[in-house]
């Protein structure tokens, strides 16, 4: 076994912890939009709310579908192959346009699929004019995901980083102007918070391609005329469909116990709100550890390296672990603080206070299977984990949350353990492929 030395260690964390505060930053835009249309109503809450789910249900499968840039571009990174970098840059923009066609198209029916999953009449007309309105954010949105996934494989993280902090700050200003009505805006509620979000994303693109300097330009010009080639292109969506299929039914099977939480009550979703809300906020630094251990297998696979690899793929997993390990005991040890810091309402707390902790639980599991998931995409395997995800959420885990909430009357609680045994599956199986994937000589991957 090749044991991580403190250099992995660190170069590890120097690549991780600022990916993790991208991650962080493009989630406190979503929670500003929010906390800013709540402050109109409920039903405006709702609404705004509901449209930023359905935007983000529809959008997850292309972003995942661009991971395919990790293994690309950072082997030929680590090869040091310049023309294999800006093919790459290039075919995944051309993949971000096919992949806005697609979003997009699933944008339209947004108001009769809103009725038929019996949400709220009265929130479904503003819901369905945030998803319209959010129609031309959506290819700045894969742009800006296409160069952030290039510049992390080229270990640029700063320009990334400073994008998403002063994106932060022009959303906040323009949900001002345009939720409430300022400086000559008429007062246009969720569709202003629509509006808002779609602008910001196109600063966004812009504004990291500009930061970038020479590093994305100058692998975007000249365009190379085998950029369009068939064949290139489709093994670019072997590798990476599979991640488009992974993160959907990963998030389909937390929004189905969302779902099955709301027959239980109000409470119980009210609780089940508050304590996912907190694992996901934590779940930012091993997503954050899962794309850096990615990239550095990567590189030390396109230099041939393979005890690199290995040394790189045992350090993400371990500062991934540990990470989530002090995140438990933190939610184990103060269940009763972290639930006040978001409601008064006593019920709620009593839930939630039994929640937390079986979320510190699940969150290790949590942790461990998205790195393992960025160690098999650093090496260009992509089609197990998304089988495994399949198996361990859908085939396990979501059965057996059904049957100890409903059958043997766990309710939210049962809910909850079944998650944690769900995790735990995909984490152990993965682990295990990462052992056999590790286990055997490691090539680049072919794309031309």
């Amino acid at each position: 076994m090749v044991l991580p030395t403190r250099s992995d260690l660190r170069a590890m964390l120097r690549l991780a912890l600022p990916v993790a505060a991208v991650q962080l930053g493009i989630m406190a835009m979503g929670v500003t939009d929010t906390i800013m249309v709540g402050h109109l109503s409920p039903a405006a809450l709702a609404a705004g709310a509901l449209g930023n789910l359905y935007f983000f249900i529809a959008g997850i499968f292309g972003q995942g579908t661009l991971m395919a840039l990790d293994p690309v571009i950072s082997q030929a990174v680590g090869a040091r192959d310049e023309e294999a970098i800006a093919r790459a840059l290039q075919r995944g923009l051309v993949m971000a346009l096919a992949l806005t066609a697609f979003t997009c198209a699933t944008f339209v029916p947004v108001e009769w699929v809103l009725r038929v999953l019996d949400q709220p009449p009265d929130v479904i007309p503003d819901a369905a004019s945030y998803v319209r309105i959010a129609i031309p954010g959506v290819f700045p949105f894969y742009a800006f995901v296409v160069f952030r996934q290039s510049l992390q494989a080229m270990h640029r993280v700063a320009p990334v980083l400073w994008t998403v902090l002063l994106a932060n700050l022009l959303n906040a200003g323009l949900n001002w102007v345009f939720i409430y009505g300022h400086l000559g805006s008429p007062a246009l509620g969720v569709a202003g918070s629509s509006i808002a979000t779609s602008v910001s994303r196109w600063a966004m693109a812009l504004a990291v391609l500009s930061m970038s300097g020479r590093q994305v330009w100058h692998h975007l010009t000249p365009w190379r005329p085998e950029t369009l080639a068939i064949e290139p292109l489709r093994r670019m969506l072997r590798l990476g469909l599979p991640i488009g299929v992974q993160y959907l039914l990963e998030y389909g099977a937390f929004a189905a116990a969302a779902l099955l939480m709301g027959v239980l009550g109000t409470t119980q979703m009210a609780a089940h709100q508050i304590a996912i809300n907190l694992a996901s906020f934590t779940f930012m630094v091993p997503l954050g550890v899962s794309t850096a251990t990615a990239v550095l297998v990567g590189h030390a696979i396109g230099a041939g390296d393979e005890d690199q690899a290995r040394r790189s793929a045992i350090a993400g997993i371990f500062i991934g672990a540990s990470f989530m390990c002090a995140s438990a005991f933190v939610f184990l040890v103060f269940p009763r603080a972290l639930a006040r810091s978001y409601t008064g309402d006593a019920d709620v707390i009593l839930l939630t206070v039994m929640l937390i902790p079986i979320a510190g639980v699940f969150q290790v599991f949590d942790g461990i299977q998205a790195v393992a998931a960025g160690v098999l995409r650093g090496v260009g395997d992509t089609h197990a984990p998304a089988i495994i995800n399949v198996v361990g959420f859908w085939f396990i885990g979501l059965p057996v949350s059904w049957v100890l909430a409903f059958r043997l009357g766990g309710g939210a609680v049962g809910m909850w353990w079944g998650i944690v045994v769900g995790l735990a599956a995909v984490a152990l199986i993965l682990l295990g492929r990462v052992r056999v994937r590790l286990g055997r000589t490691m090539h680049r991957v072919v794309i031309d």
